[in-house]
């Protein structure tokens, strides 16, 4: 109980519970970049995929909780760090521009948010399939025409990449920033931390953007 509280109430245990959901979230996007780019390779291989995470039945749904509960967790101390920040600096600095932090650290909070509401609309859109109607004439487990039909409304193509625009710069900050959290941030290493953010971001946001512009393009169909 007494780490309990100590993670959960001080800054510096909250900041590292932030970290290791962060890490975690940030491993699963690249898992699940690396399945969704199988698109490319065509509907069998990129089926096969998906009958394989679906043959996992309640293991997938253990692995799905368990993200959840990190995300939740980690919006919740998000929220409740910048609230703490913010009561401690009641008044805003007079010249914001003095103020030595990127875009993206500056609105971590901002485009955290964002990415919530695309959660539940992806959920919505490909999980729960209550967004779409085309979706129920098509063959069951075809889940490579289930993502051509969605990715063919420019709508939906053009939210997904400003999602994964916003998703990108959080990724450009956090994690570059999980190792000065976690004491891992010194000596030869940090140039290479510090790369590390920018990095995962761009192979993020060109991935997953990717396939709903190729789907536009005509180039996946």
């Amino acid at each position: 109980m007494k780490l309990c509280d100590r993670l959960f109430n001080s800054s510096v245990g909250a900041k590292m519970l932030m970290a290791v959901t962060g890490l975690m979230l940030t491993g699963f996007v690249l898992a699940h970049l690396s399945g969704n780019l199988l698109i490319f390779a065509g509907a069998e291989k990129f089926n096969a995929y998906a009958a394989g995470l679906k043959s996992l039945g309640a293991l997938l749904w253990v692995a799905r909780l368990g993200l959840l509960g990190a995300f939740v967790l980690h919006v919740y101390l998000a929220v409740k760090l910048t609230a703490e920040n913010r009561s401690a600096r009641p008044v805003k600095y007079a010249h914001e521009a003095t103020i030595q932090a990127s875009f993206a650290s500056r609105y971590m909070i901002h485009t955290g948010l964002m990415m919530a509401a695309f959660i539940a609309f992806h959920l919505a859109h490909y999980t729960f399939r209550w967004t779409d109607p085309s979706f129920a004439s098509l063959p069951e487990g075809d889940i490579y025409a289930m993502v051509i039909a969605g990715f063919s409304s420019p709508a939906v193509s053009g939210f997904y990449v400003l999602a994964m625009l916003a998703l990108s710069f959080h990724l450009c900050h956090g994690v570059s920033s999980v190792f000065q959290t976690l004491g891992l941030y010194h000596g030869n290493l940090n140039p290479m931390t510090e790369k590390l953010g920018p990095i995962v971001a761009t192979i993020v946001f060109v991935g997953f953007s990717s396939i709903p512009l190729a789907v536009l393009a005509g180039l996946v169909k």
